[in-house]
């Protein structure tokens, strides 16, 4: 069956380039994005990355917001552990007011950063395991009708609906997921281990709940597409080389890409990128597509999330394109022009 397939955009940094450059780049291509038919274009958290360019996800989606018509934005995620649940539901009551029904609120238990930056970010409090729960208790409650007579409200969010989705890269995130019968989102793309496994529980041991009456699970994976293997393969280094920050504990810029990697990373680097980015798919869509269909059978996702990271913004576009005439292809759909 056909599923819908949606953007994780990181507002990645370019080599001499700027931030303001990478938020352009989003909106350029969410609006695309629209048009091809994406379901949802979703921005991160990230903190004292110099070349990640999303530490304010919410002002990243009102912008995003703004400068589309139809698309769903949302936070893929706010890191929940960082901020107050009362904060979190006035900013995106806030878009949510704005927008109407096109906000989407992803929520991670993870830092999005470094133990350090972590500590400033939460002033010295470094909430436990079992605090997290009880902030997504809260965070609905504020936006639940029934707090109307709480001496605590959130305003504009009260009785609004907002989707929330979880987060997760572990079989914790898989675990509460389907006890609260929240919509699953798996980070696949960089965290491969206990995808099969944790994917397997949520389906299994969902409880239906207010919001979901059955299990939604959403992987998502890299994709880099060109009109030949030769140039995606090509074009895909810009990503390798970025990923080494992830290995080396850095933050890279995307930088351009490069004939080989062998002079860049060392063979123990190399096969660490590979096992770590092992649901990418990279190549033709001739290529791909054999590989793509066969991963969404294997694994029974709902919805395909997408990451592309590519460093020339007409061949990003171009990816994305071919991946949606692709998943057109797949439910006998025509592209929009």
């Amino acid at each position: 069956m056909p599923i819908p397939y949606s953007i994780l955009d990181l507002a990645i940094i370019k080599e001499d380039h700027n931030a303001q450059d990478a938020y352009k780049r989003s909106l350029e291509l969410a609006q695309h994005a629209e048009k091809w038919g994406y379901n949802r274009f979703w921005v991160a958290e990230h903190h004292n990355m110099a070349y990640v360019g999303s530490s304010a996800p919410t002002l990243l989606m009102g912008y995003l917001a703004q400068g589309t018509k139809s698309i769903r934005i949302g936070s893929g995620g706010i890191m929940l552990p960082n901020h107050s649940p009362l904060m979190v539901a006035e900013q995106i009551g806030f878009l949510e007011t704005l927008y109407p029904g096109r906000i989407d609120l992803g929520l991670g238990r993870a830092p999005g950063t470094d133990q350090r930056t972590a500590a400033v970010l939460r002033r010295g409090r470094m909430e436990s395991v079992q605090e997290f729960p009880q902030d997504l208790e809260d965070l609905k409650r504020f936006f639940s009708d029934d707090n109307f007579d709480a001496p605590v409200r959130a305003f504009p969010a009260e009785g609004l609906n907002v989707p929330m989705y979880l987060l997760g890269s572990s079989m914790s995130s898989a675990v509460l997921a389907a006890e609260r019968g929240l919509p699953y989102v798996f980070a696949s793309h960089f965290a491969p281990t206990y995808f099969i496994q944790a994917a397997d529980y949520y389906k299994k041991n969902f409880v239906a709940s207010e919001q979901l009456s059955s299990p939604y699970f959403i992987s998502c994976v890299n994709i880099i597409l060109a009109d030949s293997d030769e140039e995606a393969h090509f074009m895909a280094t810009s990503f390798y080389q970025m990923a080494l920050g992830i290995i080396r504990g850095r933050s890279y810029p995307l930088k351009k890409p490069v004939t080989s990697m062998d002079r860049i990373w060392s063979r123990e680097e190399a096969a660490a990128i590979q096992q770590m980015m092992a649901y990418t798919f990279i190549g033709s869509p001739a290529t791909v597509k054999s590989q793509l269909e066969k991963f969404m059978d294997k694994s029974g996702i709902d919805e395909l999330m997408v990451t592309t990271n590519i460093y020339n913004q007409e061949d990003r576009l171009r990816s994305y394109e071919l991946l949606s005439e692709m998943m057109h292809a797949f439910s006998g759909r025509q592209v929009l022009s």
